[in-house]
């Protein structure tokens, strides 16, 4: 199953991971599990990534293996890496002030004395 697109059979919205639980002995842990960014691409991404390291990075290697023009590998690690970027970024420091200023919770000049 790809744990980067489940969804929920009933309402439609994204699943969660809430439960680890070992196949050999029957331990498990319940709680929130975060997804790593690799494991959110889609599959073909992800066989994508373990290909490209397993040649360690080679375009070339890529090239013959997928049966692709150099441009080609690099417009899709291009791709991939844009998805990855988005798990990484952070909202800035004044993202929560600005989103008080947006909602009507502070006024413009609250917004500057938090700011500065």
């Amino acid at each position: 199953m790809d744990i980067s697109k489940a969804r929920c059979s009933g309402c439609g919205q994204p699943m969660e991971i809430t439960r680890l639980e070992c196949s050999d002995c029957g331990v498990s842990t319940v709680g929130e599990f975060e997804v790593p960014p690799l494991a959110r691409l889609p599959a073909e991404d992800q066989v994508f990534v373990h290909a490209f390291v397993r040649h360690h990075g080679s375009i070339k290697k890529m090239e013959k293996l997928l049966g692709v023009s150099y441009p080609t590998v690099k417009n899709r690690l291009r791709a991939i890496t844009a998805e990855l970027d988005r798990s990484f970024e952070v909202p800035s420091a004044n993202a929560a002030i600005l989103q008080a200023l947006a909602e009507g919770e502070i006024t413009v000049n609250e917004a500057l004395e938090k700011i500065s």
